[in-house]
């Protein structure tokens, strides 16, 4: 924002709810009263005409009705106002409008008034040209080195150029090339018209030529033409700016050379007559208008730039020497000599506020009063700043980072998930294999205390969950309002999502203008991604969960998949996923344990999952409190590793992929480059099988691209498994060490970081860094450790060897009784003390073959341990052979 705003002199507003662009505001003695002084020629898309003599009282008064000299409807969309010597048989002054289909030039005179309401103007229509073509603009001048007159030239949507003789119609002919008209303006020492092009390039046209071309009327060539009759329209001279042009305006200060300026989107070019590049400025703020107005000093030229943030800046050549404030955006801006005071800034804005202003500032009349002089007491400021640092870390570790929330929010937000299933599936797919696909409504209601704009909903869902619409935005234009959204959430693939919790995340700014962020969860039915199925007795993944209460009833847990047909199962309970595999649910009679067991490692997380919170929620209904859940059992690491190098297989077969595509699509283009050559040759010559080889090479491009495709599906569905395996693993440490919710947090950030896997950040290196820095910091032995330094650069491993090592050390660390910690104090070794002691981490070889075999004793293979572990004898199933 400048410093200095735009001192007001006269300013009004025209009409209500008009429109204007940058030819609607003209400056010129339109009345011809020879006094010197310009009158404000205003049109507007409305078809209002309106002209203006400010006479302020003082300075920054509004305007009286006496401002106001003429003000006519003609009905048609003015879109450009110029004034010349427009009438043959004379030089005086008259008025050009023009209009999308017709020009109208108008005689405007006064009458000397008899009483005190003043003297009184009109407007007479001398003569007008009805077009057929739409008109988008206008320039006028001598054309042809014409004496005392003006001629006018009108370009047409289509790209033809109209010259008119004052009353008379002279010829027209169409630019070449031209797809969209641009703006256009005619240079007098060179006699050429100068406009930009759809192909964001200056281009030049001399009047002669245009004249002496053959005519726009005929669209075919005649036999005489052919034969040489005629003249073709050619560009005098082009320069590409690269960006489409806003303005382009012709000043010459001197009579030895001319200079044609070009208002870009994002610079503005000064160019010299022959299409040279005299300077350039790139603009830090959007353009909307500007004028060179004068030249102050020898080969210098001022130019005024108006931006989209009300500012309005006064450039010597590319020196910014002024920027003032404006109250609007200015779509035309021009200066003229009003009321005897010279150099007045007229501006005009798109909503039809106009304004006249100078340059200047206001003197300030603030002094700062003096400082009255002491003498410090060093010794009492340094006890006091350390009492302060005091108080600052003793509410550090009380409220952690965050600050702390308000008791009342601007916005609350609720989510409520609907009972029952939708009668028509949502699901562009509604099935998948011989299952139909369901679909759940979720409501999000908003309430707000105070009057917001534009609150942004957004609807995070876990893949491949997917959602009807996800973005929503709201206006609360008073306060005390509420307002609900809908929409549905169905499964979208032959796989199961890490997570059913959803997150809906309203995003606003308070009055203050502070941006704030409020959140809310919901949870997801079980039933929208599985169905009740078939119980298997075998099974090649296993878990137990010990708890310390008596077992509950499946039935109870679970009602909406209980079979009515095996009402004697009640310790038993099948779920079948829309992708196919199944999951089997034992509950022990005699025992306080659960067994859940599947051919597939990661589906054993929703299922282990939804019974802990079931079991939980169970309990306290039941008003009981101490019930807690345990896993004995050993960490499944290796199957948790075989998922690992699965995804990390595929990320490597991604980039071997993407490489061998790249050669092939480089060996593609040289082959097409060798074609080319041999194509463009004035001499045929054989084409050596280049054909065959460039047929060849395409098909192993397609090929190439559709592996590369196929992987990546792979990969994201290997990711979303090791996304669940790794929320398993996270529960099970969780459960056998008693972690408290802070420390499990701790485990989701590192093994969790990602939402979306990429080659550029994978999965691997992100979580080997967040456990090695566990390791080196909280979970760490010696002071040894804590002083080895982490690489700064997260590179893709070239195996997953270490990241394995790591997180057996971790494991074993946890075990040794190591906890998790992210305060500073935490990460002291001197008071950190472990039972058994901790193996360091490793730094060579030997170190790491010495973790392999301490870490080997502690966690074998999992699946051998289950088959140790005595489990409570449970009825046969139904329908599963012994």
């Amino acid at each position: 924002m400048s410093l200095f705003k735009a001192r007001d002199w006269w300013s009004t507003v025209l009409g209500e709810k008009e429109e204007f662009d940058q030819g609607c505001l003209c400056l010129a003695d339109v009345d011809n009263s020879g006094n010197g002084q310009d009158k404000i020629i205003v049109g507007s898309f409305m078809g209002y005409l309106r002209i203006f003599n400010p006479r302020p009282v003082k300075t920054g008064d509004g305007a009286q009705a006496e401002d106001l000299l003429l003000e006519v409807h003609l009905r048609d969309p003015v879109l450009q106002v110029q004034v010349g010597k427009f009438v043959s048989g004379t030089e005086m002054l008259h008025l050009a409008v023009l209009h999308s289909r017709k020009l109208c030039v108008y005689s405007v005179s006064g009458t000397l008034g008899n009483v005190e309401h003043g003297n009184q103007y009109q407007i007479k229509l001398m003569y007008e040209h009805n077009l057929q073509r739409t008109a988008c603009n206008m320039t006028y001048g001598t054309f042809g080195g014409v004496k005392g007159r003006d001629l006018i030239c009108i370009q047409s949507m289509d790209g033809m150029l109209m010259v008119f003789e004052q009353e008379s119609y002279a010829f027209g002919r169409f630019l070449p090339g031209s797809l969209l008209p641009g703006p256009l303006a005619y240079s007098s020492r060179t006699d050429s018209f100068i406009t930009v092009s759809s192909c964001r390039q200056v281009e030049s046209y001399k009047y002669q030529v245009l004249a002496f071309a053959t005519d726009a009327d005929k669209r075919q060539e005649t036999e005489q033409q052919k034969l040489g009759s005629g003249k073709r329209l050619v560009v005098d001279w082009t320069l590409n700016i690269g960006e489409q042009a806003l303005d382009i305006c012709i000043v010459s200060f001197n009579q030895s050379a001319s200079s044609i300026f070009v208002l870009g989107e994002r610079n503005f070019f000064c160019l010299k007559d022959n299409g040279q590049i005299r300077f350039m400025k790139k603009l830090d703020c959007s353009p909307s208008s500007f004028l060179p107005y004068c030249s102050v000093s020898e080969g210098t030229i001022n130019t005024l730039i108006g931006n989209h943030n009300k500012m309005l800046h006064v450039y010597q050549d590319v020196t910014l020497k002024w920027a003032t404030q404006l109250p609007h955006v200015p779509v035309a801006v021009r200066v003229g000599c009003l009321h005897d005071l010279k150099g007045v800034i007229v501006t005009l804005s798109d909503d039809g506020h106009l304004q006249c202003s100078y340059l200047g500032t206001d003197p300030s009349l603030f002094q700062a009063p003096k400082v009255e002089s002491r003498e410090l007491n060093y010794d009492e400021l340094d006890k006091e700043l350390k009492e302060l640092q005091k108080l600052i870390k003793d509410v550090n570790k009380l409220q952690g980072v965050w600050p702390m929330t308000e008791k009342e929010d601007d916005l609350k937000v609720s989510a409520l998930v609907s009972s029952n299933f939708d009668s028509v599936s949502q699901a562009p797919d509604a099935e998948v294999g011989a299952d139909l696909v369901p679909s759940v409504t979720v409501k999000v209601t908003l309430q707000n205390r105070v009057a917001l704009q534009k609150a942004k909903l957004s609807v995070y869902v876990q893949p491949p969950l997917e959602l009807t619409c996800d973005q929503f935005t709201f206006d609360f234009m008073a306060p005390e309002m509420t307002k609900t959204v809908a929409f549905s959430v169905y499964l979208k693939g032959s796989y199961t999502p890490p997570e059913l919790e959803g997150n809906a995340v309203v995003s606003y700014s308070r009055p203050t203008g502070i941006p704030r962020v409020i959140q809310c969860k919901f949870r997801l039915p079980l039933k929208l991604i599985c169905l009740p199925g078939q119980p298997s007795k075998t099974a090649s993944h296993k878990l137990t969960i010990d708890t310390n209460k008596s077992p509950v009833s499946l039935l109870s847990l679970f009602p909406g998949f209980a079979n009515q047909s095996e009402d004697d199962q009640v310790n038993v309970m099948g779920f079948r996923f829309f992708g196919g595999s199944r999951v089997t649910l034992l509950a022990s009679k005699t025992s306080q344990r659960y067994r859940i067991q599947s051919e597939q490692f990661e589906d054993l997380w929703l299922i282990t999952n939804e019974l802990i919170i079931r079991l939980k929620e169970y309990f306290e209904k039941q008003g009981i409190k101490d019930f807690s859940c345990s896993f004995s059992g050993s960490m499944p690491l290796q199957e948790y590793f075989e998922l690992i190098d699965h995804h990390f297989e595929l990320r490597i077969n991604g980039e071997k992929l993407e490489e061998l595509l790249s050669e092939r699509a480089v060996q593609f283009r040289a082959i097409q480059r060798r074609l080319l050559t041999r194509f463009k040759d004035k001499t045929p010559a054989p084409l050596q099988h280049l054909d065959t080889l460039l047929d060849g090479t395409y098909k192993q491009v397609i090929a190439l691209a559709d592996a590369v495709e196929e992987n990546q599906d792979n990969l994201f569905q290997a990711f979303i498994r090791l996304r669940s395996a790794s929320h398993l693993v996270i529960l099970l440490v969780g459960l056998w060490q008693k972690l408290s919710a802070d420390q499990v947090a701790i485990l989701e950030a590192a093994f969790l970081p990602l939402q979306q896997d990429a080659q550029e950040l994978g999965w691997e290196e992100t979580v080997d860094a967040a456990i090695s820095h566990l390791l080196k910091t909280c979970l760490s032995k010696s002071s040894k450790e804590q002083a080895l330094t982490l690489g700064s650069r997260l590179d893709v491993p070239k195996d997953t060897s270490r990241l394995k090592k790591h997180i057996t050390l971790l494991c074993d660390r946890l075990a040794k009784g190591g906890r998790l910690c992210l305060s500073a104090d935490a990460a002291a070794p001197p008071t950190m003390v472990m039972p058994g002691g901790c193996a360091p981490i490793p730094e060579s070889d030997l170190e790491e073959r010495s973790v392999d075999q301490e870490s080997a004793e502690l966690f074998t293979n999992h699946k051998h341990l289950i088959a140790e572990t005595p489990m409570p004898e449970v009825p046969p199933l139904q329908g599963v052979a012994e």
